[in-house]
Order: structure tokens, then C-alpha cells, then sequence
């Protein structure tokens, strides 16, 4: 019996080992298992925090490119600007001096009437032709083209010529010149046009 007391304890030995080592793997498969979850919220912590890194990325990269381009606008409109007051600087003055032009015409046609005043007509012409020579230089454009297309963009009509001598809206009289300063209409031109 001794012998069965000895085996029974060292059966009872083993089990109470056995038991041990299936807890304690129990205990290591459930401390892994903790590990493991532990490990895969932290993993997915981090690719949570490389997404939001490459979102932010990305905004900043589209900010960067939005603020450049209004940049540029900027800069166009800019050079636009100053381009336009170059040109149109003297808008004001033209217009100012239009009236100068037209009363120096009127004077050359009261004086056709009058031969006696012919050295004062050739006055009157060079001082015209001057100065419509130099406000050529900086830009203007005289509109008086008879026979022409009506424009509605350059011409103003007053009167329509029905009689039938013309072609359909035709510019047959131009009652006051226009003008355009640098392509832009400073004053339309008055006109008759046929009907």
C-alpha cells in the first residue's frame, strides 16, 4: 500500500502540476490575449492618427495651392490695373479737349463761307491738324467713316434716311465725329443712317 500511497501523491503530484501548467498557460494565453488587444488598439490608435496626419497633410497642401493661386489673381489684376491707368491716364483730358477739336471744325466751316478769312482757315487747319496729331500719339482714334456698316458700340444714330439711295443701315452722315482712346469709346459718333 505504501507503494500505491506513494503513487497516488505523486499522481496527485502530477495533476496538481499539470494543473499549474494549464493555468498558468491559461494565464499566459489570457495575459497574451490582453497584450494582443492591448497591441491592437493601440495599433489601430495609430493608423487612426497616420490617417489624420495624411488628412491634415493634404489640407495644408490645398490651402497652399488655394493661397498661391489667389496670389497670382492678385498679381494679374494688379498688372491689369496699372496697364489700365497707363492707358486711360489720360482719358479726362481727351475729353476735356473734344470740344476744343469740334469748335476749331466749326470755325473752318464758317470760315468756308467767308473767302476773305483764307489765311485765318490755314491758322485754324494746322492748329487743328496738330492737335488731333498729338492726341494721335497717345491713343486717340477719330470715328467718322461714312458709308460704313452702323455700329450701335461706336455710332449713335439720329435720323434715318429713308429715301433708298443706301444700302440698309448704313452710316450715310456723321453729325459729330467720335472718338476712342486706346480702342475704348470716349464718344460715339452721331450719325444718320439709312434705312
Amino acid at each position: 500500500m505504501e507503494i500505491s500511497k506513494e503513487q497516488s501523491t505523486r499522481d496527485q503530484k502530477d495533476l496538481e502540476s499539470q494543473e499549474n501548467s494549464n493555468s498558468q498557460e491559461f494565464s499566459n494565453n489570457s495575459n497574451l490575449e490582453e497584450q494582443s488587444t492591448k497591441l491592437d488598439v493601440r495599433d489601430q490608435r495609430i493608423n487612426e492618427l497616420e490617417l489624420s496626419i495624411i488628412e491634415l497633410k493634404q489640407k495644408e497642401r490645398d490651402y497652399i495651392l488655394r493661397a498661391k493661386a489667389e496670389i497670382e489673381n492678385i498679381r494679374r489684376r494688379s498688372i491689369q490695373d496699372i496697364e489700365k491707368a497707363h492707358k486711360f491716364a489720360l482719358e479726362n483730358f481727351m475729353i476735356e479737349l473734344l470740344p476744343v477739336i469740334d469748335n476749331l471744325e466749326r470755325a473752318l466751316i464758317t470760315i468756308d463761307k467767308n473767302d476773305a478769312l483764307s489765311s485765318t482757315k490755314k491758322g485754324i487747319e494746322l492748329t487743328l491738324q496738330s492737335l488731333i496729331s498729338v492726341m494721335r500719339k497717345f491713343g486717340l482714334d477719330l470715328i467718322d467713316e461714312n458709308l460704313v456698316q452702323f455700329d450701335p458700340s461706336i455710332h449713335q444714330a439720329i435720323n434715318i434716311d429713308k429715301s433708298g439711295k443706301y444700302e440698309p443701315n448704313q452710316v450715310i452722315c456723321i453729325v459729330q465725329k467720335g472718338y476712342t482712346l486706346n480702342k475704348r469709346l470716349i464718344r460715339p459718333a452721331i450719325v444718320t443712317v439709312s434705312r
